[in-house]
């Protein structure tokens, strides 16, 4: 007996997350630009029409003071790194993720931001809302909640980095209809151990975690190299719905883009596994809503 072929895809995207090592300070803005676009225009060479760069690429990560993170900061979408990006993105037209510092309207508060940009411009932006170590310093946690973008190709939700260790955040997005989550990130290297035998490391699997748990692609970009002392962790992936790797997990030492292919709507349906299992109606809102504080995505009197 011959098993039937599998659907077409609905939204068939190539999807790309880009590892590099870009650098803090002022001098090496305009090398780290020059890069971010070098590597998307590779991506998008090889097809990738949804390219996912990690946190902070336009500015690296280890700022010592604030002043000196304010000299690196941007407004959006005024400021030249989301300039080029919107060009690149509108040339290519590919839809692109990028992280950098955001400079607020009211010229005081910066965010560790990621910004979504289409072929037709800037889409949305995110500002991470949970802070790692001396980032409470620098930055101000982020205020516009857990959005989710409608785009040509499928709805997008975005993340940063430490948020994948929370997982109110990818349900989050999942219960507002995310067909993919984009994940920006610079995870770094903490207490061993930091891999396994295969060479994964524990952010990788929060993100596959979270991936299954939610039926959602993940497309998790991630940095190397060392900063200022500091080491990053690598590891970047690309899920299925169903959680798993779809190709390999980059290393952790090597600039490197790892692709896979997607059909970006297929989330829609995955959350039936069976005529008996239903990931969002099995779900037990009636209990869980008075335990976490939160109804509908809004937080609850307490």
């Amino acid at each position: 007996m011959s098993s039937a072929p599998p659907p077409a895809a609905t939204s068939p995207v190539t999807a790309a997350a880009i590892q590099f090592d870009p650098q803090v300070g002022v001098e090496n803005k305009d090398r780290n630009l020059r890069r971010t676009l070098e590597l998307v225009n590779e991506a998008a060479d090889r097809g990738a029409t949804l390219v996912v760069l990690p946190e902070l690429a336009g500015t690296g990560y280890a700022f010592a003071t604030r002043e000196e993170a304010y000299a690196h900061a941007e407004e959006m979408p005024a400021g030249p790194t989301t300039r080029a990006w919107i060009a690149l993105a509108q040339e290519r037209g590919i839809h692109l993720v990028g992280g950098l510092v955001e400079l607020d309207d009211d010229g005081v508060r910066l965010f560790d931001t990621a910004v979504l940009i289409g072929p037709d411009g800037l889409i949305g932006k995110y500002r991470k809302t949970h802070l790692w170590e001396r980032e409470k310093l620098i930055f101000t946690p982020g205020d516009l909640g857990f959005p989710v973008f409608d785009t040509r190709i499928g709805r997008i939700g975005l993340l940063i980095c430490w948020d994948i260790w929370f997982p109110e955040t990818a349900r989050l997005l999942a219960v507002q209809g995310a067909d993919v989550i984009c994940s920006a990130n610079n995870w770094v290297w903490t207490p061993p151990p930091l891999f396994d035998e295969a060479g994964r490391c524990m952010a990788a699997y929060l993100t596959m975690t979270a991936s299954h748990v939610n039926n959602v692609a993940f497309v998790a970009a991630n940095r190397v190299g060392e900063e200022r002392g500091g080491r990053f962790l690598g590891c970047s992936l690309i899920t299925g719905t169903n959680g798993w790797p779809i190709g390999p997990v980059a290393s952790a030492e090597d600039e490197t883009i790892v692709y896979a292919g997607l059909d970006l709507v297929a989330a829609r349906s995955a959350l039936v596994w069976n005529d008996l299992n239903d990931l969002a109606r099995d779900r037990r809102t009636d209990l869980y809503d008075p335990l976490l504080g939160y109804r509908g995505g809004v937080a609850l009197p307490r």
